[in-house]
């Protein structure tokens, strides 16, 4: 199997799975109770929180909330939010992002607010002189993605930043496709919000909120009477998933291992620097084999862009995206197709009608080896299609 599928959902490895597996074993039981394994569950969750605070860079623990995952958190903020909205205020989201932090946001048109779009270039950036022309003194929210799910491309947040506060407003980044691959410190950020998902680092499923301190305590989000009134805890509600929590603790782990340095954070960071290397390495090898190809068309910047993940999506003449992954997938090789949640994006490049965008997302475990054999797969698929066309 080649795993190209990874901004959909990374594989995990076994120390992951052992950790999921051993809590079930060892210390299934609710939290807050006097006995040992209820207690142990109290220092999973409590773990989690300290090693997700690192990865991020946040400032403590107290700062990462839990949930089922993004969308849900960012729903359970919306509601929160359009309850200290006043008619009339306004949210700008943009035309790049997965429909996760779009959607939410456009349900606050129910409350009188305004929600606006920064626009998508044809190159696949956002138009950040829309964004200086829309936002205002009536902003309150600015949502965004760091980095395009469906494209690549990643956003000039300091950029985003200072146009935001200029405003007073509040900043929200969805972090999902950019965890992966590069460090995130959200005070050099400077952001209010930050969403990402475990399961895109090589963990379970489960979504993450880090808000900045005092931030979450502005906010009446829903929850229970018994649910704890303060910081990280408002915004979870019901019973968490603490073997999937145990997952995410070991992921970050993992993720260490591959890097040196005194302290969790140091490792961490050393770590992205390493697989950073590895993976522009083979994002280009692939970009520059693909891109070679009759009849391929790559849609977002090149690779000599600093703002870039390591996904590359591209059409085939003569094949739609569906075609292209049922080829790839005769040869085990997982690769996407469609809009990805970011349907809004591939409607604006105007690729919605036509199936979308194959996909191919590269993670920490690919080699070289699988871009040549998935070079060699496409490269067939389009003189097949080539043929045909000019008989």
């Amino acid at each position: 199997m080649i795993y190209l599928d990874g901004p959909g959902g990374t594989q995990v490895p076994e120390s992951v799975i052992r950790a999921v597996s051993n809590y079930y074993r060892r210390s299934n039981s609710n939290s807050h109770g006097a006995f040992i394994t209820s207690k142990e569950t109290d220092t999973v969750i409590d773990t989690m929180r300290q090693k997700i605070a690192a990865l991020l860079g946040a400032e403590g623990p107290e700062t990462i909330s839990i949930g089922q995952n993004m969308t849900s958190l960012t729903y359970s903020l919306a509601r929160a939010m359009a309850r200290v909205f006043q008619p009339g205020d306004e949210v700008l989201i943009t035309q790049l992002d997965h429909e996760a932090n779009r959607g939410p946001w456009l349900t606050l048109k129910e409350s009188g607010i305004n929600v606006r779009e920064i626009r998508l270039r044809p190159d696949g950036t956002l138009d950040y002189e829309d964004f200086e022309a829309k936002i205002n003194e009536n902003t309150r929210l600015v949502a965004m993605g760091v980095a395009s799910n469906a494209i690549g491309t990643v956003n000039d947040i300091r950029r985003a930043k200072e146009l935001t506060y200029k405003y007073n407003a509040w900043l929200l980044l969805d972090a999902v496709h950019f965890a992966p691959h590069f460090t995130i410190d959200v005070r050099q950020l400077g952001c209010d919000f930050l969403l990402c998902s475990a399961y895109k680092f090589y963990g379970p499923h489960i979504g993450l909120l880090y808000c900045r301190p005092g931030m979450l305590d502005q906010l009446p989000a829903d929850r229970l009477r018994t649910t704890e009134q303060m910081a990280p805890y408002s915004i979870e509600t019901g019973t968490l998933n603490h073997a999937a929590i145990a997952g995410v603790s070991a992921a970050v782990d993992f993720i260490a291992t591959l890097g040196n340095g005194n302290t969790l954070m140091e490792k961490l960071l050393h770590a992205y620097q390493n697989i950073g290397r590895h993976e522009r390495q083979l994002a280009h090898r692939l970009y520059n084999g693909i891109s070679e190809i009759s009849g391929i068309t790559i849609i977002g910047q090149d690779l000599s862009s600093p703002y870039r993940t390591p996904t590359i999506s591209f059409t085939l003449e003569g094949k739609t995206p569906w075609q292209v992954c049922a080829h790839l997938a005769e040869s085990n090789i997982c690769a996407w197709d469609g809009h990805f949640y970011a349907i809004r994006a591939i409607e604006v490049l105007g690729l919605l009608d036509k199936g979308g965008v194959t996909r191919l997302g590269i993670s920490m475990y690919n080699t070289p080896e699988e871009m040549d054999i998935t070079i060699e797969k496409i490269r067939k698929l389009a003189r097949s299609s080539l043929s045909k066309t000019t008989e």
